[in-house]
């Protein structure tokens, strides 16, 4: 690890999250997860906004280590299902996250269908937070996640909040394809591709997906930051 390398606490326990944000946040950058600092329980995410529950993730991280970190909250938007399955995306299927049971029941839900008319749109939310200095905009706590106040004095409570949104447009496919990425991968086809995402390279995947686009922002925040 170089010297100048930064550290952030990324609030997931999915390593596969793990892997596509380091890939595109590069070699500049060590991210570590709550598992790696002793915190192995789920991080609690309970708004029915992806952007509350992506700023109450890190919010949680953040009160727990007070350590720079982010955390994403990435729905499924079927324009079919009026936006199903949305926030609510990782449990569509119920109790315990499984992911297999989450694509047989959108399929399912999309029975009869035709591919046309099977748009949908992956969207990601990240948010950061980091010591602030005096003027950031920072989390209050207390309050609603998604509210903030600005900070009067540098130091790290509350914390320097910055929220990032990427969405990747694209369809549902007839059945699930590709044995590559993870979620509903296999049956999301970006616009104008005719892969799944799960047939992506992890590189081909963070060009054009969701999660890409708001670590892209992401990067580019923290590098400009830096500079």
């Amino acid at each position: 690890m170089t010297e100048n390398k930064k550290t952030l606490v990324f609030a997931t326990a999915n390593r596969n999250k793990l892997i596509e944000a380091a890939g595109v946040l590069g070699e500049s950058f060590s991210i570590v997860l709550p598992a790696d600092l002793g915190y192995t329980n789920d991080v609690p995410e309970t708004h029915l906004t992806i952007r509350e529950n992506a700023i109450e993730k890190a919010q949680f991280i953040w009160d727990m280590f007070g350590r720079s970190c982010f955390a994403d909250d990435t729905g499924l938007e079927v324009d079919a299902l009026d936006g199903a399955p949305g926030v609510f995306s990782a449990r569509y299927a119920g109790e315990p996250k499984n992911p297999v049971m989450n694509v047989k029941k959108l399929l399912r839900e999309m029975e009869g269908i035709p591919f046309a008319k099977r748009t949908a749109r992956f969207r990601c939310v990240i948010a950061l937070i980091e010591e602030c200095e005096a003027g950031d905009e920072v989390c209050e706590e207390g309050s609603e996640a998604g509210s903030a106040k600005v900070c009067e004095a540098g130091g790290r409570k509350g914390g320097k909040l910055t929220v990032f949104e990427g969405i990747c447009e694209g369809h549902i496919s007839l059945e699930p394809q590709g044995t590559l990425g993870f979620g509903y991968d296999p049956v999301f086809i970006p616009e104008g591709m005719e892969k799944t995402m799960a047939m992506l390279t992890l590189d081909e995947k963070n060009a054009i997906s969701h999660r890409g686009k708001a670590l892209d922002m992401l990067a580019a925040y923290l590098n400009a930051d830096t500079e």
